[in-house]
């Protein structure tokens, strides 16, 4: 397993430090829109998933960043050091594109500040990629762009770990077994009717709330969209709850927290579900999430998707053949 960051670097980078035997099996642009506060985990959590879906296969990576997105001090300079801007892809097309989520702010995703950005990039890409693979807000984008399909807001946080149907003949689905659970957070959704009438094949899906995952050409590109998170960490859920509860007890949000499904190991649950009880009726007391066992709880949780999430991202890959010379 090789994964190449040079090409992560500016122009002005030491690139010529690589090695000139290095022959990439793919090469893969990862277009990170998160807010700061989770830009560094993303980053690492899709690195992590591709050098293990890429398996003894080279995969040069190259990392870039939207120019419509604010960032602080501390991400910024992460970004001048590691990053590139979007326009500098076109450059030199990959072989495979993966767009990350990013924060929605506004109802209507046509009124996002990196609205107009996503549509060049998108349109692009279905022409001169030949495969992208979009997560949560960037798919939802996708649908809009490509097939008119609004995203609907959901009345609260669809966040935890579903289980999950398998259409076992897809190819996105070999390997990964009858069943398996993947986590979702997100606040938006496109109902699955609508999507098998636009015509994706849905590999991946839940009974309780909807496609995981969907595909379909687009141009001369495969579409491959994924509403859930199979690139999570095993505690990703719940610094999340983390971060929400403590900004509702400090008083910088007023919307209750969501407890996420299935979040931490059995035996840590009640302890939990206490807490959650607790301070979403009536004790607002920032002593109460400053006190609880966070870290010990989040090392305790369970990554049941792990090896099917890597197998996943196996398959995806391995349908990408060769860009020829």
């Amino acid at each position: 397993m090789v994964v190449s960051h040079l090409d992560s670097l500016r122009t002005s980078g030491p690139r010529s430090s690589r090695s000139p035997d290095f022959e990439p099996r793919w090469s893969c642009a990862l277009v990170n829109n998160m807010p700061d506060s989770a830009f560094e985990e993303t980053e690492r959590q899709f690195l992590n998933l591709l050098n293990a879906g890429s398996g003894t296969n080279a995969l040069d990576i190259r990392l870039y960043v939207m120019d419509d997105i604010v960032r602080g001090e501390e991400v910024a300079t992460r970004i001048g050091e590691r990053y590139a801007e979007v326009s500098e892809l076109y450059r030199d097309p990959p072989d495979v594109l993966i767009v990350t989520g990013a924060n929605p702010v506004e109802k209507n995703i046509r009124d996002e500040p990196f609205w107009s950005e996503m549509v060049t990039l998108l349109s692009w890409a279905s022409e001169s990629v030949q495969s992208m693979l979009l997560s949560c807000l960037a798919a939802h984008a996708a649908l809009t762009i490509f097939d008119g399909l609004e995203r609907q807001q959901l009345s609260r946080k669809c966040t935890g770990v579903f289980s999950q149907q398998v259409e076992l003949t897809d190819a996105l689905a070999i390997g990964v077994g009858s069943s398996l659970a993947l986590p979702h957070s997100r606040l938006n959704t496109v109902p699955t009717s609508q999507i098998r009438a636009a015509g994706y094949d849905v590999p991946l899906y839940s009974k309780d709330i909807g496609w995981s995952v969907a595909t379909r050409m687009v141009e001369r590109a495969r579409l491959v969209l994924v509403q859930a998170h199979p690139e999570y960490g095993p505690s990703t859920l719940l610094r999340e709850y983390h971060r929400d509860a403590r900004r509702y007890v400090l008083g910088t949000r007023d919307e209750r927290p969501v407890l996420p499904r299935d979040c931490v190991a059995p035996g840590d649950r009640g302890l939990l579900e206490e807490l959650h009880e607790t301070i979403t009726t009536g004790e607002r007391d920032p002593e109460l999430v400053t006190s609880f066992p966070f870290d010990e709880v989040g090392a305790r949780a369970t990554w049941s998707w792990h090896e099917q999430a890597t197998q996943l991202y196996a398959n995806w890959l391995s349908g990408v053949p060769k860009r020829s010379k």
